[in-house]
């Protein structure tokens, strides 16, 4: 994995821990209204994998997932990709939403190359 600067790591741990608590408050929701929370909780178990990842990799703590755990999650966090580099293209230039997602990006690709390199 390429040299990663400390903001940057620390902004995207910090990033993918938001995102976490965002899926679970949503899974909650949905739980509550009765919807179908497939989706939202793949994606959620997906995140945490990829930020444990990323954990391990920077600070050295434990990461004990099987490939196919690993190929599922770094699927999964493929998928949201897309969704997010169209916000980051309708935010206006500055703002705070597009900030947020800019980041939200990175740190999901630094999972994914953390996830792809577990495979090597």
């Amino acid at each position: 994995m390429n040299t990663v600067s400390q903001e940057i790591q620390d902004l995207s741990i910090k990033s993918l821990e938001s995102t976490m608590n965002k899926l679970t408050n949503a899974c909650k929701t949905m739980t509550e209204k009765g919807s179908s929370t497939t989706l939202v909780k793949k994606r959620l178990n997906a995140v945490k994998i990829g930020l444990e990842s990323l954990k391990g990799t920077w600070n050295g703590e434990d990461f004990n997932y099987s490939e196919e755990i690993i190929l599922t999650s770094i699927e999964v966090l493929q998928g949201i990709l897309p969704s997010i580099e169209k916000q980051i293209a309708k935010a206006t230039e500055g703002s705070s939403q597009k900030t947020l997602n800019e980041r939200r990006l990175t740190a999901l690709l630094l999972a994914i190359e953390s996830l792809e390199n577990r495979l090597m």
